[in-house]
């Protein structure tokens, strides 16, 4: 078929086979589709929707217009982990070395900033020396060498990914939901893993600011994984607030090898070991997910996890005297209650415009100490005056720019509140096209 047909087809409604996939997806890695077809497809795939086996050949078509990794090419069996981002979400941070130190391979490719806050990468990028572009022989080499590695896509891995991604934000497309598990799968399928556990989030904070919305998309992901062949299974997590005390780059690595070493807060312990247990359990290490997670805690409280973190810093070049704790900088404002009565909300999404504005953000490696520390957790009872929030950057002038962003982030009411449950439910392969579990 002749893009216009494709193109002409797609926009009627019509479904397209897995030929006509991959002439686009072909198209758009060996630029044989002009751009405005390219734009043109994007749109009409928004508009008109694709069913589950649409998708799932869109993720394959993707996927092989580049290297695919061989599952044979790692020594354990390689099962990958995978967010769609949210406010203080360092949880890679800690599920990849504990899920190597239980068996696992874990060939983690990641990315950046949603915008309003870091990405892993950015954050990562905050341990001086730490190299996050490898190639595919330098991914597998780390996996071998540490159990893990976190790193961004290269040019070897979905090609086309990299060409329709840089459309779809000029074409309005972004919210798309095929077209996001066409982007996040395509890599995914491209390591070289027999498993994939999803943390999707919801709130405001994530993606979709609403929990249906969300949950679709949940579905949507392992759906799709499941028809190109991948066993995927979604996590639901709240985003209401942020995850864990900390957003920022340097200042959420401190707090996610806090919780490595047995420490850190109760929601980022908590949603690590939910998302390594199924992790095993794709893996085949264990059958049963309350199973995984025993085995992720014995690993955690015994120092596991930290030791994989370690040397995964070292494989990748970075300075291992930031596992002492990253020397904090800047300057620091605390916002306070306005009022006395109990926090009843940390909008995340606030938070995380916050800490963008004070250099905590995308891009942030030239203060790499700016962010947002939670002081008072919702639930937390305060008194007028009582510090809610933390801020710091290295730019005085940053402080007073993100005060009243940060200030408008809270809410204190006069009765007690309960935050949201951190896990909001999975959906596994049977279950992905009724209601979650």
């Amino acid at each position: 078929m002749l893009a216009v047909e494709i193109i002409s087809e797609k926009r009627k409604g019509r479904s397209l086979g897995r030929e006509a996939w991959l002439e686009f997806a072909d198209g758009a890695a060996l630029g044989t589709w002009a751009e405005s077809q390219l734009a043109a497809m994007l749109m009409a795939i928004a508009l008109v929707g694709l069913d589950d086996q649409e998708t799932g050949w869109l993720v394959e078509a993707m996927a092989q217009t580049g290297t695919r990794i061989p599952l044979d090419r790692f020594d354990r069996p390689a099962v990958d982990k995978h967010s769609t981002g949210g406010v203080g979400d360092k949880a890679s941070l800690v599920v990849a070395p504990l899920a190597a130190a239980c068996g696992l391979d874990v060939p983690m490719i990641s990315g950046r900033s949603l915008g309003h806050t870091g990405g892993t990468l950015d954050k990562l990028e905050s341990i001086p020396g730490f190299r996050v572009t490898l190639s595919v022989e330098e991914l597998v080499a780390s996996v071998r060498e540490a159990g893990c590695t976190i790193c961004s896509a290269s040019d070897e891995i979905a090609p086309a990914d990299s060409v329709l991604y840089s459309l779809r934000d000029s074409t309005a497309t972004v919210d798309s939901i095929p077209l996001i598990c066409g982007s996040i799968l395509s890599k995914k399928l491209a390591e070289g893993i027999c498993g994939l556990v999803l943390d999707v989030k919801c709130g405001s904070g994530a993606v979709f600011t609403n929990d249906s919305q969300s949950r679709g998309l949940a579905r949507a992901l392992v759906a799709s994984g499941e028809a190109a062949g991948l066993s995927t299974t979604a996590v639901l997590s709240d985003m209401e607030s942020p995850l864990g005390r900390t957003v920022g780059n340097a200042i959420e690595v401190d707090e996610a090898i806090d919780c490595l070493r047995g420490d850190g807060p109760d929601d980022l312990r908590e949603l690590s070991l939910q998302l390594v247990g199924r992790m095993l359990v794709s893996g085949g290490v264990c059958d049963e997910v309350e199973r995984g997670i025993a085995m992720a805690a014995d690993a955690l409280e015994a120092g596991l996890g930290m030791e994989r973190f370690e040397k995964m810093v070292v494989v990748q070049g970075g300075d291992p005297r930031v596992l002492s704790g990253v020397t904090r900088r800047g300057n620091v404002f605390i916002v306070r209650a306005t009022r006395g009565g109990w926090v009843c909300g940390l909008d995340a999404l606030g938070i995380g415009r916050a800490a963008a504005i004070l250099g905590g953000g995308a891009g942030g490696r030239d203060d790499r100490h700016a962010g947002v520390r939670v002081l008072s957790l919702v639930g937390s009872e305060v008194v007028e005056g009582d510090g809610v929030l933390e801020l710091r950057s290295g730019d005085a002038t940053r402080l007073g720019a993100a005060v009243g962003v940060a200030l408008a982030s809270i809410t204190i009411g006069d009765e007690p509140a309960v935050s949201r449950e951190t896990v909001l439910g999975t959906i596994g392969p049977e279950s992905h096209r009724g209601a979650s579990s």
